[in-house]
């Protein structure tokens, strides 16, 4: 199918646009932008400058993708973000692109759902199916891995690191790492155990569920500094890629990683 422009829309001349993508009422396309054969954009969205969508994309009115970074050195330089395919960017959305002082730019993945009044700040960087409830704030840096789940007006501090299939409750604010597979939720957000029943509707088997399980227990349970647990849980647990892991993420944490919560008083510095 051809490609459909609004009569209203303002496309800049540099822009790049693919097969059978439709751009809605009011819509508007920076400079150097790029958009993706199959993409929707509907009314009122802005894609700013440097910005490149991949394919399969819907963009919902108002949201605004590519803007520039809310950090107080930048002094407009040339930087990106990066979106993949199969993105749904609901209403009100806003992702920045990013800085020198970072990696120059936003990357995003596939098969993502960011819902309304989501924000993703500057050098952000999300794997794939991941999903952004409502009103969810990423800060500067953030990192997500594959298929993470935040609940609706959460809030993420620069420089975080969520591991891949984590699930994090809404309203909860998060300061440090979350490892992996893991459950974390509360005001200020601490950890539950393992995300069991998202990875058992992730496909995950018994035996990764168990292993996640007992080695959480040894972490973060057992009395032992982390060191300790760690160390032990390489001794015992062999043979699940989760696990293995799971205890790679907490070594390279530079952070801290979120405590569990029945250490309330504990607030973990790296």
């Amino acid at each position: 199918m051809a490609t459909e422009i609004h009569s209203t829309a303002v496309i800049d001349p540099s822009a790049q646009l693919g097969v059978d993508v439709h751009i809605g009422p009011f819509v508007v396309v920076g400079a150097e932008a790029r958009v993706g054969d199959g993409s929707l954009l509907e009314s009122h969205v802005v894609i700013k400058s440097f910005t490149e969508l991949g394919s399969g994309n819907h963009v919902h009115p108002h949201a605004v993708i590519g803007g520039e970074p809310q950090h107080t050195a930048y002094k407009g330089e040339k930087t990106y973000t990066r979106i993949g395919d199969n993105n749904r960017i609901r209403e009100c959305v806003t992702i920045h692109r990013g800085t020198v002082q970072g990696e120059g730019e936003t990357r995003i993945g596939s098969n993502c759902m960011f819902m309304a009044y989501a924000h993703i700040a500057h050098d952000c960087v999300i794997g794939d199916n991941v999903i952004m409830a409502n009103a969810v704030n990423l800060a500067g840096h953030v990192v997500l891995g594959r298929n993470v789940i935040i609940s609706g007006l959460s809030a993420v501090q620069q420089f975080i690191r969520i591991g891949e299939y984590a699930f994090l409750g809404g309203a909860s604010g998060y300061k440090l790492d979350v490892p992996p597979f893991m459950l974390a939720h509360g005001v200020r957000g601490m950890l539950f155990g393992p995300n069991l029943i998202g990875l058992r509707r992730n496909g995950f088997d018994a035996a990764a569920c168990k292993g996640l399980k007992k080695a959480y227990k040894i972490i973060f349970r057992s009395g032992l500094t982390r060191e300790q647990g760690l160390a032990q849980v390489e001794r015992e647990i062999v043979g699940i890629p989760q696990v293995d892991r799971l205890v790679a993420f907490i070594r390279e944490s530079k952070n801290g990683v979120t405590p569990d919560h029945k250490q309330r008083n504990c607030h973990e510095e790296p």
